[in-house]
């Protein structure tokens, strides 16, 4: 049927040979194209279409039928066991400004009682008289300012915090520098009542190279010194230091 068809084509056309062929060929190789996308599109469809159909729902509930024989025994009521104790609790450092500390009241004797200005009198005074003219001398004698009788309490209320006005960077030891090794410094400064330094005390090193020039650097701190009762007071201030090598 295709070759009379053709035939009566080439009849009608009345030519034959390559143009014809060339039609034909362009004609053909289009509708085959056609075709075969056709062909691919249908076969994608229908594996996504079958992937959609068969997936499976995450949200669905999952039932599992057991027996009796599977289940096991029931736990004894009567030889129950104690759960061991799960320690949750960490160790932290304990606050060292700011928290109150219970003071017993002082104590007076009944005893004391007030000098008369009599017996204040007869009290021989540090004024002595001087060799010339009318001049008065004093003479303090071997009075000295009476100095803290030691650090302070852990613990010490204050109205005021000391704030730092002065802060120096410890100084990153070479050895630990070429070996790569970073850690960190956690110090506690006794701060004086002038603000400054009067011991640095290690509470916890990542590594020992540190720790010196941790103590360096907190001794060179200022700070505004703590404030309790309109006055200053001394007190210990915990400063972390942390050596970190620079990314290049």
């Amino acid at each position: 049927m295709a070759k009379k068809k053709a035939a009566e084509n080439v009849a009608a056309s009345g030519q034959y040979g390559a143009p014809l062929l060339k039609r034909l060929a362009h004609k053909y190789t289009g509708v085959g194209l056609a075709i075969a996308i056709s062909v691919h599109f249908m076969g994608v469809g229908a594996y996504w279409g079958a992937q959609y159909l068969n997936r499976e729902d995450d949200n669905a509930p999952t039932v599992r039928v057991l027996s009796y024989s599977e289940l096991g025994p029931p736990p004894s009521i009567q030889n129950q066991q104690a759960l061991p104790q799960v320690a949750v609790s960490t160790p932290m450092a304990k606050p060292n400004v700011g928290v109150p500390v219970p003071v017993p009241d002082a104590e007076v004797s009944p005893e004391q009682t007030i000098a008369t200005q009599q017996e204040l009198s007869k009290i021989a005074g540090p004024m002595t008289q001087g060799t010339g003219g009318d001049s008065v001398g004093v003479s303090m004698g071997n009075f000295k300012v009476p100095e803290d009788d030691g650090p302070p309490p852990d613990f010490v209320p204050v109205e005021k915090e000391p704030q730092i006005i002065k802060q120096v960077m410890p100084k990153y030891p070479e050895l630990a520098q070429r070996a790569g090794i970073e850690g960190r410094v956690i110090v506690k400064i006794w701060v004086d009542k002038d603000g400054k330094p009067h011991k640095a005390i290690v509470m916890k090193s990542d590594a020992e190279i540190f720790n010196q020039p941790a103590v360096d650097a907190a001794m060179q701190y200022r700070f505004t010194p703590a404030i309790m009762n309109k006055g200053p007071v001394a007190v210990w201030v915990v400063i972390p230091f942390t050596f970190k090598l620079k990314q290049q």
